[in-house]
């Protein structure tokens, strides 16, 4: 997927392929839900991260971008002091059509006020994997990316 500088040379090397390489993204459709659930139900950023070295087709991954984090999760911290293509973040939302309103307890307990609590359980849990697959179905044919300050659009290749 990447390639050798010829000889060492210096220039070669500083040439590295970048993310305007990146014509699309694979994403497990897991990943998304997973990262779109995290990053509704908590005050943590959760994204898709495609790191270099880049080629035309990137898989981006599921990733926590931690404040405390030492070395992963900042993009300013990828391991290379400053050098070298910074990784992209995808944030989940992007991802889908349409982000739908994550199914809260209390809705469900709303819903089934008479029911018992181990109905309600149940219900939620149902409710939970009916968002989980609607987010799964609904992942985007393209996302736009930020790539040296501009916006530009590329491939989503949905796996799973």
């Amino acid at each position: 997927m990447t390639e050798e500088p010829a000889s060492g040379d210096r220039e070669s090397e500083s040439a590295e392929p970048g993310p305007d390489r990146v014509r699309s993204l694979a994403v497990h459709r897991e990943d998304v839900a997973n990262a779109l659930e995290a990053t509704l139900r908590s005050e943590r950023e959760v994204v898709l991260r495609a790191t270099p070295p880049f080629s035309g087709r990137m898989r981006a991954r599921l990733h926590a971008l931690d404040a405390g984090a030492t070395g992963a999760g900042e993009s300013s911290e990828n391991g290379t002091a400053g050098e070298g293509p910074e990784p992209l973040h995808v944030d989940p939302r992007d991802l889908v059509d349409e982000v739908p309103p994550y199914p809260e307890v209390d809705d469900t307990a709303a819903e089934y006020p008479d029911a018992d609590l181990e109905t309600r359980r149940k219900k939620h849990e149902e409710a939970v994997e009916a968002w989980r697959e609607g987010v799964r179905a609904s992942v985007v044919s393209t996302v736009e990316i930020r790539v040296d300050g501009e916006t530009r659009a590329v491939d989503v290749t949905a796996l799973g």
